[in-house]
């Protein structure tokens, strides 16, 4: 099965977030694509780290991000390598990127996915074979 789309922790997070419903609402429905449709959205370990940090942020414990990750690690997980590094860095270069986006760029590419769920590109851009969307911008 092929991966179609990348997942950035925005849209983890957005999921859980009660202070923003109409987010909220989109994330969840990307999020149950996800687990309907096993191995075709795929996440990196960095999504994960930054869950983890910003899902605590927001009040919740450690117990439930740690519960969470082990869920969403059910799902095809880019590792942090020093190729994915390489190719964060050129990717930075190239697009005018902090490292942080270029990371997530690259992870996304690494995955096959065509598609890059995020709010931190440029909507519609196609970044090398992956387009980003924002989800949450009006239809």
């Amino acid at each position: 099965m092929a991966v179609e789309c990348f997942l950035d922790t925005n849209i983890l997070l957005y999921g859980y977030d009660l202070d923003a419903p109409s987010k909220r609402s989109v994330a969840q429905s990307l999020l149950e694509n996800a687990w309907h449709q096993l191995g075709r959205t795929a996440i990196s370990v960095q999504v994960l780290q930054e869950f983890h940090v910003n899902f605590i942020r927001y009040g919740h414990s450690s117990a439930e991000a740690v519960a969470l990750i082990g869920d969403f690690s059910r799902w095809p997980v880019i590792d942090n390598t020093l190729p994915l590094l390489r190719l964060g860095l050129s990717l930075q270069t190239r697009w005018q990127l902090s490292l942080w986006d270029a990371m997530i760029l690259a992870a996304a590419q690494a995955s096959t996915a065509r598609v890059l769920y995020t709010e931190d590109l440029n909507h519609g851009q196609d970044y090398g074979g992956v387009r980003a969307v924002n989800p949450f911008l009006p239809a």
